[in-house]
């Protein structure tokens, strides 16, 4: 069994470019980069810079072309693909891809709305209560003030994994 299968979570390099096949089905190309930090051996923080080339074709490509915009943050999954050509010196070139199956928007750059211009939040009546959320351990005892607790909730320990 093969698997062909790339998540890639970043930038937008550029714009998308859109154009149309023969067959008259949409096409968007556009770049993502993502960002590797590390420290080396000599104990300096560095960062890697990895550029993608990312196409879309249908209806992902329709999208895309409305709503990627450069700098925003897109998860992208798809396949990776390379292709070869001839150029006109006769040299043969490489060029990889990925094919893009589905896409993510992230939140807007500078925190803007929609493109729309005139987009705003919906106007909330009540504010929801916020409640703190327990923390189970596995070894805990209660303080001696605390209530033990009852014999039919269930015990860390109990779970299978």
């Amino acid at each position: 069994m093969n698997l062909n299968k790339a998540f890639i979570l970043g930038n937008v390099t550029r714009d998308p470019e859109v154009r149309a096949m023969p067959s008259g089905q949409q096409v968007v190309n556009f770049g993502i980069a993502t960002n590797r930090f590390y420290t080396d051996q000599a104990g300096q923080k560095k960062q890697d810079t990895e550029f993608h080339n990312i196409v879309a074709f249908g209806k992902l490509a329709d999208i895309a072309a409305k709503y990627v915009t450069k700098g925003g943050l897109v998860l992208i999954e798809g396949r990776i693909k390379t292709r070869s050509w001839d150029n006109s010196a006769g040299v043969k070139q490489y060029k990889t891809e990925i094919i893009a199956d589905s896409l993510q928007l992230g939140p807007r750059p500078g925190g803007a709305g929609m493109n729309t211009g005139n987009y705003q939040k919906p106007a909330t009546t009540s504010s929801v209560p916020t409640e703190e959320i327990p923390i189970i351990q596995e070894n805990y005892i209660p303080p001696s003030n605390e209530p033990m607790p009852s014999s039919d909730e269930i015990d860390v320990k109990d779970i299978p994994f």
